[in-house]
């Protein structure tokens, strides 16, 4: 074959991979977005069955929230640096936010230079100050944010 033998030059093939190329380039600028935009979505999600379950006034599945054990009335003497009696005195009727009745996440940060754990704010029963935990990235495990 000669360049004189060359095929036709065909514009529609041409638009067709321009077409995917575009399309491959803007779908992964899509999938990166979103996944920038949701990559602390499963710590808020923690924080959020946690105050659900503060809401419903049940302790004890907010403390095994808590503790990232739904058992832990089984081995109860592996928490004593918690307690639960520690626990219900700060998240129950008597603690800062009182009864919640209401819940809905603010957003979520990880701290500057990095970190184990999201610090998850939270507006609680429509009050101005914002409840913030810690959720550690690797167990699920929730604290109070150092923040």
């Amino acid at each position: 074959m000669t360049l004189l033998d060359a095929q036709q030059y065909d514009p529609s093939q041409d638009r067709r991979r321009r077409i995917r190329v575009i399309s491959i380039i803007v779908l992964f600028a899509v999938i990166g977005g979103l996944t920038w935009y949701y990559h602390n979505w499963p710590e808020e999600r923690i924080a959020d069955q946690f105050f659900q379950a503060l809401q419903e006034k049940n302790y004890d599945a907010a403390y095994g929230i808590w503790m990232h054990d739904p058992d832990w009335k089984q081995h109860a003497a592996k928490f004593t640096q918690y307690p639960f009696n520690d626990f219900y005195r700060d998240w129950g009727p008597g603690g800062e936010w009182g009864l919640i009745k209401s819940h809905r996440i603010y957003g979520s940060a990880t701290p500057k230079g990095g970190g184990s754990g999201v610090v998850v704010e939270m507006i609680v029963n429509e009050r101005a100050e914002h409840a913030r935990v810690w959720v550690e990235r690797s167990d699920k495990t929730i604290s109070f944010s150092p923040i």
